[in-house]
C-alpha cells in the first residue's frame, strides 16, 4: 500500500466516523448535522496528515526546526468559532451546547485518525455516540434532574390564563417566560398560551397535567421537554 493511499484511507475513515456522529445530530434536527460533522472530521484529518507528514522533505535541513503539533493545534481554535455559531440564547435558555461539543469532539477524532491512531479515533467515536444517545437516556430521570418544560395550550377564557399563572406561583414552579396571543374563531375568542417552566420534576409535571385536565377552559395542551 502506498503512503498516499494510506493517507486517503485515514481521511476517509475520519469522514465516516464524523458522519456517524452527524447522523445522530441530523436525526435530532440539530443546528449542525451530517454534512457539518463530516467536513469537520475530514478537514481535521487532512490538517493532521499535512502537519505530520507534508514537511518531511525539509525537516532534516540545517537550522530547520518544525513542530508538527502547531498546525493541528489551530484546528481546536477554528472549531471553537464554528461551535460558537451553533450556540443560541433564546428566552433565557441556551441551546446548541451539545452540538458545539460534538463538533469539538469530532475535530479531535479527525486529528486522531489523521495521525494514524485508528483505535483511539474509533473508540472516541463510540464514546461520543454513547454519550449522545445512551447516557442521556439512562440519566434522563426527571426526579433526579428536573428539566425545563415548554407548554403550549389553548384557553377560551382570559381569566383562566391568570388562574393558571397564579397556581404555578403557589406551587413554586418558576416561569421563565410566557406569552398570550388572542385570536378570533367564529364568535369565540381563543387564547394561545405559550410558557416555559424551569426545573419541573416528573411529579410536578404530572400534577400540572392533572390540574390542566380539571379546567374546562383549557381545550388543548402540549408539553415538550
Amino acid at each position: 500500500m502506498s503512503v498516499d493511499f494510506d493517507f486517503i484511507i485515514r481521511i476517509g475513515v475520519a469522514g465516516l466516523l464524523g458522519a456517524m456522529i452527524g447522523i445522530e445530530r441530523e436525526i435530532r434536527s440539530k443546528e449542525a448535522g451530517l454534512k457539518t460533522h463530516f467536513l469537520v472530521a475530514v478537514g481535521s484529518a487532512l490538517i493532521m496528515v499535512v502537519s505530520k507528514y507534508a514537511f518531511s522533505d525539509i525537516v532534516f535541513e540545517e537550522h530547520m526546526s518544525l513542530d508538527p503539533s502547531r498546525i493541528a493545534a489551530q484546528v481546536v481554535s477554528g472549531v471553537g468559532f464554528l461551535g460558537a455559531g451553533t450556540i443560541i440564547i433564546q428566552k433565557q435558555a441556551v441551546k446548541g451546547l451539545t452540538t458545539a461539543a460534538g463538533l469539538w469532539a469530532t475535530a479531535g477524532i479527525g486529528l486522531a485518525i489523521g495521525a494514524g491512531m485508528y483505535v483511539v479515533g474509533i473508540g472516541a467515536t463510540i464514546l461520543v455516540l454513547i454519550g449522545l444517545e445512551i447516557v442521556s437516556r439512562i440519566f434522563k430521570v426527571q426526579f433526579l434532574f428536573p428539566q425545563n418544560i415548554t407548554v403550549q395550550m389553548f384557553v377560551n377564557k382570559h381569566e383562566a390564563v391568570q388562574q393558571i399563572l397564579e397556581t404555578l406561583q403557589v406551587k413554586g414552579i418558576p416561569i421563565l417566560s410566557y406569552e398570550v396571543e388572542a385570536s378570533q374563531q367564529g364568535t369565540e375568542t381563543v387564547y394561545k398560551v405559550g410558557m416555559q417552566l424551569k426545573n419541573i420534576s416528573s411529579e410536578e409535571k404530572n400534577e400540572f397535567i392533572q390540574y390542566m385536565q380539571t379546567l374546562p377552559e383549557v381545550t388543548f395542551i402540549k408539553l415538550k421537554s
